[in-house]
């Protein structure tokens, strides 16, 4: 299979940070507003998953979210993630052939991109508490430059130009 194969088959559309998205499963039971830590602004279901696919130079632009990710890489090479952690500093994951599986804590910016730039990767992403858009927020280059100096060359290639 190439990447256009699993775009078809799998009916993928773009994402909004990049590459190529599709839900497949968002629990039927929530966790109520009270149950949940203050960063949420109401309920959110148990857990939510999507098939995530980048393809040649694509990458997905750093981001955050409320919850905890998990990454599982399904086909295709490995796939680089670039951890921006206020706490922290820089963590660099590959997630693909030898360690299929990482996670990415709430609340710290993370990129995506391939390891090799003339392949695909389709990895799956299991959000918890489930992904809601109003928990995403997409990186604003300047302000991520400001927070993580020692970066700029990885945040001026892997953040998003700000939208209009």
């Amino acid at each position: 299979m190439n990447s256009k194969n699993w775009i078809k088959k799998l009916r993928l559309k773009r994402h909004p940070e990049g590459g190529y998205f599709r839900e497949t499963y968002r629990s039927k039971e929530a966790t109520g507003h009270s149950a949940l830590p203050r960063r949420f602004t109401g309920s959110r279901p148990f857990s939510t998953a999507i098939y995530y696919l980048l393809e040649s130079d694509d990458f997905s632009g750093f981001h955050r979210i409320k919850s905890d990710e998990l990454w599982h890489h399904y086909d295709g090479c490995n796939i680089i993630i670039h951890v921006l952690s206020p706490k922290d500093g820089y963590k660099r994951i590959i997630v693909g052939h030898t360690n299929p599986q990482c996670a990415v804590t709430a609340g710290n910016w993370f990129a995506a991109e391939l390891a090799d730039k003339k392949a695909f990767a389709l990895a799956g992403c299991t959000v918890a508490p489930g992904f809601d858009f109003a928990d995403f927020e997409m990186g604003k280059r300047d302000k991520l430059l400001k927070a993580f100096p020692k970066q700029a060359r990885l945040i001026k290639n892997l953040a998003r130009p700000a939208r209009l």
